[in-house]
């Protein structure tokens, strides 16, 4: 058994990680749609990073002058990794409001949900990524 143990890591060792409901994320997105209270364009980006071992995204969203506010722009990064124990799917976020939020991933009919941990008093937040079709 500790062989094959072994063997299967070296594979993926080579290969990279396998991002299991994830793996469709990976490439370069750009924003569509709108909605209120404001209407914003952006894009983002999972890519592998650390021979593989995690998964990057860098996002940014620009919101044009509205109702007396100036242009203005929100910027983000989020880590994608493997538990080292359990070797679930976890994430954690950072943004250029000073915000540091960890989630867990969860695989969802068509994508994978990212659902804020904490108290269940406190705010939860969850981001909801559904596969449309290649590359959508």
């Amino acid at each position: 058994m500790k062989r094959m143990a072994i063997g299967v890591w070296f594979v993926f060792s080579l290969l990279g990680q396998d991002w299991g409901p994830a793996q469709f994320l990976v490439g370069k997105w750009a924003g569509e749609g709108g909605g209120q209270p404001g209407q914003g364009s952006g894009a983002f980006s999972f890519s592998p990073d650390l021979q593989g071992r995690i998964l990057v995204r860098k996002s940014f969203t620009e919101f044009p002058p509205a109702n007396g506010r100036p242009a203005s722009r929100h910027d983000d990064l989020m880590i994608v990794y493997r538990d080292e124990t359990t070797h679930a799917l976890r994430a954690t976020y950072f943004d250029s409001e000073g915000h540091v939020i960890h989630y867990s991933v969860k695989p969802s009919e068509g994508g994978v949900v990212f659902v804020s941990e904490g108290a269940p008093s406190n705010s939860r937040f969850r981001m909801t990524y559904t596969s449309a079709g290649k590359d959508t």
